[in-house]
């Protein structure tokens, strides 16, 4: 990866799937200081998803890249959504993805081709409740602590190597909503904050 400057930052891409809450996170915080790192391109796997209009406010290009339909088999449709996704970050020169809300597992083909350049949030203390539905499993298991986690991503299902972390306590009239808010909070601070440090080479 090469050295960023404030005139000459790292071009991020960041995936979605929904609101685009971190996103918008991220955003402010690269509009509230000279920083080593920009958000270029916002891409999103679901057509109507409200971070788009989120991004296009503030100016950043957005493209909708969803699974083609007219493909029969699920990972020849897998593999043609991701190589479409690949095409579009090599034409708009992104050095780095940012998976923010994105609910599409990456194939290790596309792992592969970005590894050590692909970071996710993920909202529990991993590796404790991998997957979809860590609030759920947390309130569960009865913890009484969690939190959120950034992590470069591997061939695994939230395994990379942990690059930060930020806990809070459950309360204990705690619902997968409360917690999952609460949460949010706390992601919005930390995923932002870990960019600056993996650019800055502070990790």
């Amino acid at each position: 990866m090469r050295v960023a400057t404030v005139e000459n930052p790292l071009r991020l891409a960041v995936f979605i799937s929904g609101s685009g809450s971190g996103m918008q996170a991220l955003l402010n915080h690269q509009s509230s200081k000279p920083c080593l790192h920009e958000t270029t391109l916002v891409v999103s796997n679901i057509a109507n998803a409200s971070g788009i209009g989120k991004a296009k406010t503030q100016n950043v290009k957005t493209i909708t890249i969803e699974l083609d339909s007219m493909i029969s088999g699920k990972e020849e449709r897998r593999e043609a959504h991701e190589i479409s996704i690949m095409a579009a970050l090599e034409e708009h020169d992104i050095e780095v993805v940012i998976l923010s809300g994105y609910m599409r597992i990456l194939s290790p083909f596309f792992v592969r081709a970005w590894k050590g350049r692909l970071l996710n949030i993920h909202p529990s203390l991993l590796p404790k409740y991998p997957g979809a539905h860590a609030h759920r499993d947390a309130l569960a298991d009865g913890a009484t602590v969690t939190g959120c986690t950034v992590h470069l991503v591997d061939e695994g299902v939230d395994t990379g190597p942990i690059l930060a972390q930020s806990q809070l306590e459950i309360h204990p009239d705690d619902d997968e909503e409360s917690l999952s808010e609460r949460v949010k909070k706390l992601e919005h601070k930390l995923y932002p904050k870990t960019i600056d440090d993996y650019v800055e080479n502070a990790l």
